[in-house]
């Protein structure tokens, strides 16, 4: 009876076990064959062009889309890399990043594909579809100062600290060598409100500085002479024995590239401060 007892427990058993697997199993299935359905095409262009609206909604999005043979995260992985090499950085590829995070491309996924993209298919384009998947991964990238936000915008790097010429100005600086030979050139960033002291760029003969804007908003001002707003694409040409300043506007970073211009004698003079109630005046 004993025997019989636990044969008919261990019946019980396995019973239930395989139940539970099936089940598993059967919600895992309908996981995977979850079907995809799209009617962006029918939407948006439903009666302009049927015909194309069809052939989106149920051909590409409809058959291909919900076709078993890869599954939906290699196929959203194929389409980023599609998209990226054609130089397509529009809605179209945001819409294809976000349904690759949606089926399990992670943020260090996505990251490597886009690298990985960008030696066969440019490195311009990459720039461009990284700045969307950060985008649609912000979650995990929403703690990121401000000055590496604006870092992004332009195309020679910050640098360090410019603490060297600290004391010539009023707020943070940095700087980064472009060029150290032939001609010196150093790109120049101001922090928002960040300018230089009043200063004269002194030579015999020749010399002088040239300042070319590549990002954010900021001022040049001569001597005796109203603020020049500066933005990226402007260049201003300082004689030599000129006094002035520059630097960032109130409300925004700046970055320009400095060119020193060679000459006989030269020497840079550094002065006084600009004053708050000066500076306050600028928008």
């Amino acid at each position: 009876m004993i025997k019989k007892i636990s044969i008919l427990i261990l019946a019980l058993f396995v019973f239930q076990n395989g139940v539970i697997l099936a089940k598993n199993s059967e919600d895992n299935n309908m996981k995977e064959t979850k079907k995809i359905t799209q009617t962006a095409g029918r939407n948006q262009l439903g009666n302009f062009a049927p015909e194309f609206a069809h052939f989106n909604d149920d051909i590409l999005f409809g058959e291909n889309w919900n076709n078993t043979d890869i599954d939906t995260k290699t196929r959203s992985i194929i389409t980023m890399t599609a998209l990226i090499s054609q130089g397509i950085t529009d809605s179209s590829l945001k819409y294809h990043l976000q349904n690759a995070k949606n089926h399990g491309v992670t943020k260090a996924e996505a990251a490597a594909i886009i690298t990985n993209t960008a030696f066969y298919a440019g490195w311009p384009k990459a720039w461009a579809a990284f700045n969307l998947a950060k985008e649609v991964w912000n979650d995990e990238t929403s703690a990121i100062s401000e000055k590496d936000k604006y870092a992004q915008t332009i195309m020679f790097p910050i640098g360090e600290p410019n603490n060297a010429y600290k004391k010539y100005f009023i707020g943070q600086s940095y700087i980064s060598p472009i060029s150290t030979s032939q001609v010196k050139m150093f790109n120049v960033t101001f922090e928002p409100k960040c300018r230089n002291n009043w200063h004269i760029h002194k030579a015999k003969a020749g010399g002088g500085q040239m300042l070319i804007a590549i990002g954010g908003r900021g001022y040049y001002q001569e001597w005796g002479k109203d603020p020049i707003e500066m933005n990226p694409g402007d260049v201003i040409n300082i004689p030599a024995n000129v006094k002035h300043w520059h630097g960032a506007a109130p409300d925004s970073w700046f970055s320009h590239i400095a060119v020193e211009v060679d000459g006989v004698e030269t020497e840079n003079v550094w002065l006084e401060a600009v004053s708050d109630q000066e500076y306050n005046k600028l928008k």
